[in-house]
């Protein structure tokens, strides 16, 4: 069976064309004409192919790439082979992410996952009193409720259901069977499949008679350009709203409880849990696995190493791990003391 092509690309790019998307010199001699093809790992690339080296684990891949050109920092560029053109860039990841777009356009949103031509679907319900404008798609099995709007150019996808009153804004894309209840999501959001936002929060006032519940009577607000990785949920606020910011990238499978404000430009890895009334000042970035307490706060700029669970208030700009999360020098201290007395009992 032959392979099947999921994105449509471009036919090819001159390596001039690479170098101005890149803002990168092209060296001394080099030909800006030859024709780059496409996009391709450094132990995979092909003479008509670019590739990048990010991480200096990889340094010896570089030594023996085809690539036809490759993107790297200008400590590595004497390594690239000959053959290879280097192009000297700050940031070779980011410069790889920018040259990849330029080939593979559409790949930068999820497709329609029925059909190419978008449309509004026979299948799909959409209530009466809601308001849809004009180029959006609406797959089989969606759902749009009373008083909803959605906006221009947006994808509703298969089985996803956008609850009464939810405004989702344009140029926005809803996964495969994601629900939206008591939200406001900006423009150019995307929520991946399975994705849960605007559910109850978990409140209950505990007593010896049994748990009562509170009424969660907040919404999510979900500010432009946010993603929202799969089966993550968000809980809508119990007495204020819960607050995803501008920029924001929520990995797949994470878990932010009712009232929980994250800033603008944070990142959300897999697995991650942020409880009930946090607050994540802007570009915070916290590792896989890691847990956050109530009712506390982490400064801008903080990072959180994987797998640690925060419990206290986190400075500005502090870099914390561990459990308890404490700043990392301190952590690594602890850690390789540990490891004297564990070799010394031995």
């Amino acid at each position: 069976m032959t392979d099947p092509a999921f994105f449509n690309k471009v036919e090819s790019l001159t390596l001039s064309e690479i170098a101005e998307i890149v803002k990168a010199p092209l060296p001394e001699g080099a030909d800006g004409s030859v024709a780059i093809e496409n996009v391709a790992p450094i132990d995979a690339a092909s003479n008509g192919e670019i590739t990048f080296l990010d991480n200096p684990k990889y340094v010896s891949e570089l030594e023996k790439t085809s690539a036809g050109a490759v993107l790297c920092s200008k400590r590595y560029a004497e390594k690239v082979p000959t053959g290879s053109i280097a192009l000297v860039v700050g940031n070779p990841y980011e410069a790889f992410s920018l040259v990849s777009s330029a080939f593979y356009p559409e790949a930068m949103v999820p497709l329609a996952y029925f059909e190419r031509k978008g449309g509004i679907s026979q299948g799909a319900h959409i209530h009466p009193d809601a308001k849809v404008e004009s180029g959006v798609c609406i797959e089989p099995g969606a759902s749009i409720g009373a008083g909803a709007e959605v906006g221009a150019g947006s994808t509703i996808g298969v089985n996803a259901v956008i609850g009464q009153g939810v405004r989702v804004g344009r140029n926005c894309h809803v996964g495969a069977n994601a629900v939206l209840q008591h939200s406001l999501v900006g423009d150019d959001v995307i929520i991946h499949p399975g994705v849960c936002v605007g559910q109850d929060g978990f409140g209950f006032a505990m007593g010896p008679q049994g748990h009562r519940k509170v009424p969660q009577i907040g919404r999510v607000i979900i500010q432009d350009r946010v993603e929202i990785g799969a089966n993550s949920t968000i809980d809508r606020g119990a007495n204020r709203d819960t607050i995803i910011g501008e920029g924001t990238k929520i990995d797949n499978q994470v878990q932010i409880g009712h009232n929980v404000e994250v800033g603008r430009h944070c990142v959300l890895v897999s697995q991650v849990g942020v409880s009930g009334s946090s607050k994540l000042d802007d570009f915070v970035a916290i590792g896989g696995q890691s847990g956050v307490a109530g009712h506390i706060r982490i400064g801008m700029g903080a990072q959180i190493a994987a797998v640690s669970v925060v419990k206290d208030d986190v400075p500005v700009g502090a870099r914390y791990g561990g459990v308890p999360a404490k700043p990392v020098k301190t952590w690594f201290r602890e850690m390789a003391a540990l490891k004297r007395l564990a070799e010394k009992g031995s």
